[in-house]
């Protein structure tokens, strides 16, 4: 029984490593600095843990000792699902985001981690009855720990996440837990048996509190890529309900009336209608990134011919598209659940508009979409006179500005015209707000639009950067670091899709 305890808390370990980066994504997204501080946080738990278990199994060599140990490491485990939320919102604004970082997860993660991190040392304590042998059963006990880890990396990244929301998981791996310290030793056994029922029931009020947040038009959901909110909020100003998607933090991925599901309700989805401007008789439009699916429904209820192709890498986002956002079949759309760069590797027939809508945040940019390389293929997937608009955030100057300029300058490498707009104020240069880049190969020759709309949003046109700015390249793509520091962000004008 005790090989079936140490299996267990080796698969607990993992899960609860791969669960900690949905639970830390709303609040402080995925990006190198979260990884980096999750795994290097549970490594430097998992080191306290041998030593602190290898000390005080030479003391106390007892299996009820190794009972109480992972039970302890059950309740730290349920710990985290009863406060990750209060500690996650105290911490999300305050200083440095490595610092954040590094704080949230010690809080949340190293208690459990420590615990489990005691687990292999004290069990070879208890099997080493003589030394000749010890050699064997360390290697025995390890191998078995490491095979749970193994199996329960695959069965959160491959199942639990995909199926089961991130506190149900924490809190059927505390229960779960319970039953290995039970493994380890008998004793104890009321107590073991009221923690068991207690984190039963605690899964049973979770379950009843999504089915009444549902209710209330919330859900929280799980997908195989994604942590994703979906609730009704209230647009500021006017008051119309909404149904609002987030994915990161710090404001929306989508937004949508409940009154007007086409209408454009985030101001800079608007911008896109740029389109009229830099290519009037576009017919094959390729958008990347699907998110609520906004601006795809409105191009098809305004623009007749246009035939559009939307990369979506992770399915259950459209499927929430489909949900509560109003998505449907239609003959001039389709849909592709794939990576944007791999995608933009197989284009046979160039398209005349691309829209590029796959930065969730400062917080999570996939590097490999803002390289020399990517930017090449964008340019590829385009007809001749075609045109790119991308949307991202920061500022137009000072240091939130480094991004921007620096994916400008690796788009200049292949694309000889770059316009850029700012979404809600080009005369604040140091606000934090959304950009939208244009870039093709030739100047716009359309006339200058009649639609006031159209024409207040070519009036945000910002100056061209002064300086030299290196691109980014597949091999170096620092995204991260020059998104460490913040400015104060525009909130009215959202975030995606």
């Amino acid at each position: 029984m005790l090989h079936c305890c140490i299996f267990v808390c080796g698969a607990a370990l993992m899960i609860i490593e791969l669960t900690g980066s949905r639970i830390l994504a709303p609040l402080l997204g995925t990006s190198l600095v979260v990884w980096t501080s999750l795994i290097g946080v549970i490594l430097a738990s998992l080191s306290l843990g041998a030593w602190w278990g290898g000390a005080l199994a030479d003391r106390r060599p007892q299996a009820r000792a190794l009972g109480r140990i992972v039970l302890l490491a059950a309740w730290a485990t349920a710990a985290i699902g009863i406060s990750k939320t209060w500690i996650l919102t105290a911490l999300q604004d305050v200083g440095d985001p490595h610092v954040v970082a590094l704080t949230a997860t010690v809080a949340l993660f190293a208690p459990a981690s420590i615990l489990l991190g005691m687990v292999s040392p004290f069990a070879v304590r208890l099997r080493l009855p003589d030394r000749e042998h010890g050699g064997r059963t360390a290697g025995g006990l390890y191998a078995v720990s490491t095979v749970g880890s193994i199996v329960g990396t695959f069965l959160a990244g491959f199942v639990l996440i995909a199926w089961v929301g991130s506190t149900a998981i924490l809190f059927i791996t505390a229960a779960t837990l319970t039953l290995a310290s039970c493994m380890a030793a008998p004793e104890d056994k009321m107590l073991k048996a009221v923690s068991l029922a207690l984190f039963l029931l605690a899964l049973y009020a979770l379950h009843q509190q999504d089915g009444w947040l549902a209710r209330q038009g919330f859900f929280d959901r799980d997908t195989r890529y994604n942590r994703i909110l979906v609730y009704t909020g209230r647009e500021e100003g006017s008051g119309r309900l909404t149904r609002e998607m987030v994915t990161g933090p710090h404001g929306r991925q989508s937004a949508m009336y409940l009154d007007d599901p086409v209408e454009l309700a985030l101001p800079y989805t608007r911008f896109y209608r740029l389109l009229e401007y830099y290519r009037p008789n576009a017919r094959r439009m390729l958008v990347l990134g699907g998110g609520g699916y906004s601006f795809p429904k409105y191009a098809l209820a305004h623009y007749p011919e246009l035939d559009i192709d939307v990369v979506e890498l992770d399915p259950g986002v459209t499927a929430l598209a489909r949900d509560y956002f109003g998505l449907a079949d239609h003959p001039r759309l389709r849909i592709v659940a794939e990576d944007a760069r791999t995608f933009l590797g197989k284009v046979k027939q160039p398209y005349d508009l691309i829209l590029c809508d796959v930065f969730n945040s400062h917080y999570s940019i996939p590097f490999h979409l803002v390289t020399v390389e990517a930017a090449r293929l964008l340019r590829a997937a385009l007809k001749p006179d075609g045109a790119l608009l991308v949307n991202l955030l920061a500022s137009p100057e000072g240091v939130s500005s480094r991004f921007y300029k620096t994916l400008r300058a690796t788009l200049a490498a292949d694309f000889p015209i770059i316009h850029a707009y700012a979404v809600t104020d080009p005369k604040a240069l140091h606000l934090w707000q959304n950009i939208i880049l244009a870039a093709g190969g030739n100047e716009p020759t359309a006339r200058r639009p009649d639609d006031p709309a159209l024409r207040d949003m070519l009036s945000r046109r910002l100056a061209a950067p002064t300086g030299v700015w290196p691109p980014f390249t597949d091999e170096y793509a620092p995204v991260d670091r020059l998104n460490d520091h913040l400015q104060t962000w525009a909130a009215p004008s959202g975030r995606k899709r």
